[in-house]
């Protein structure tokens, strides 16, 4: 008996879901929009939170920043689940080649001393910063509204989780397996009169009523803290034999870049919102003047132990050039910055 293998097309009985219809219209939708637009519940809830009952469970007042249609703002990378979990997965891969390559050389034994004291006091210490983060952006995660807006900021809760676990693998390392190193950033963390200004700031933000606020407040220190440990640090360790300083901050500078994408889009889509816009510029002064100034502090202080302790003689007018460097990138998405340029200046010299 023989066989004929034929290929037959099955034209489909519709192109997507009828609430993509609704939005784009009756045509084929990308994997992206299905997963991302119009999910946000809005009705049919049971009750209002116990804690909060003058608001819904879902409720786009939890912010005083505003989109008229929250699904104006995509994320510029597209990720919905399985291209996230791709893209970290070969995150992880990648500074596990890197650790592995470091290790098998023991090149963490023959960096410089000043390099140690960087990254056992200063870069460590971090992880718990890193955790802090991740609980703002969970933050963000669940009282945001608009699902393009809430999943980037759960992908970015995530990740943050995911830097704090390379840095205790690089701690791990230096200690040979052992939490020595680890304890000992903790009590950095805790302690050291150079990190308290970050971590003040941090605990802070845990409370910050309003998601966004918090989300913002904590780009204030993120903006300046990644360019200046894994930009200006890198380029200083290629000259001063720190290999594996260079090798390790290429990963978390990486992840920086991408990140930025994702909430320069977001505040670009609150400073331009066409029913919003006006207001959401006021209310972001507001906030960037709140944190601002205390971030540039934290971060001037913080540069100042790095100098002290490592001898770093181009890490405070680095930092200082940071504090400029922000405000000009919120220019450039439209957030008014002449209100507190003088304010974070001040604070940033006493």
């Amino acid at each position: 008996m023989g066989y004929e293998l034929r290929t037959n097309v099955i034209e489909p009985k519709r192109n997507t879901f009828d609430y993509l219809v609704e939005r784009f219209g009756d045509r084929p939708a990308t994997r992206y929009q299905e997963a991302s637009f119009n999910l946000q519940p809005k009705e049919n809830f049971h009750y209002r939170p116990s804690w909060d009952a003058h608001r819904e469970l879902y409720d786009p007042d939890y912010s005083a920043l505003k989109l008229t249609d929250p699904y104006k703002y995509t994320d510029p990378r597209q990720y919905y689940y399985t291209p996230y979990v791709a893209n970290a997965a070969d995150r992880y891969e990648s500074f596990a080649q890197t650790l592995k390559y470091v290790e098998d050389r023991r090149l963490l034994d023959k960096m410089p001393e000043a390099w140690h004291t960087v990254l056992t006091g200063f870069v460590l210490p971090l992880r718990h910063y890193e955790q802090g983060a991740q609980l703002v952006f969970t933050n963000a995660n669940r009282f945001g509204f608009g699902t393009t807006v809430t999943q980037a900021a759960g992908f970015a809760a995530f990740d943050r989780i995911g830097n704090a676990q390379q840095l205790s693998l690089i701690g791990l390392s230096l200690a040979g397996g052992a939490a020595d190193t680890l304890t000992d950033a903790k009590k950095n963390w805790l302690y050291a009169p150079n990190l308290q200004g970050i971590r003040q700031t941090v605990e802070e933000l845990l409370v910050e009523q309003d998601w966004a606020a918090g989300l913002v407040g904590l780009d204030m220190l993120d903006d300046q803290l990644y360019p200046l440990l894994y930009e200006h640090l890198d380029e200083r360790a290629l000259f001063r034999g720190a290999g594996p300083y260079r090798l390790f901050a290429r990963h978390f500078n990486d992840w920086y870049r991408g990140h930025r994408k994702w909430l320069n889009a977001l505040l670009k889509a609150w400073t331009s919102d066409p029913g919003h816009g006006e207001g959401n510029r006021k209310v972001l002064g507001e906030i960037i003047t709140r944190w601002y100034p205390r971030a540039c502090e934290a971060m001037a202080i913080f540069a100042r132990g790095i100098a002290d302790q490592a001898g770093s003689l181009s890490i405070v007018g680095a930092a200082e050039r940071g504090f400029a460097e922000v405000a000009a990138s919120l220019t450039k998405v439209g957030v008014p910055t002449e209100t507190f340029n003088a304010t974070a200046t001040k604070g940033a010299n006493t």
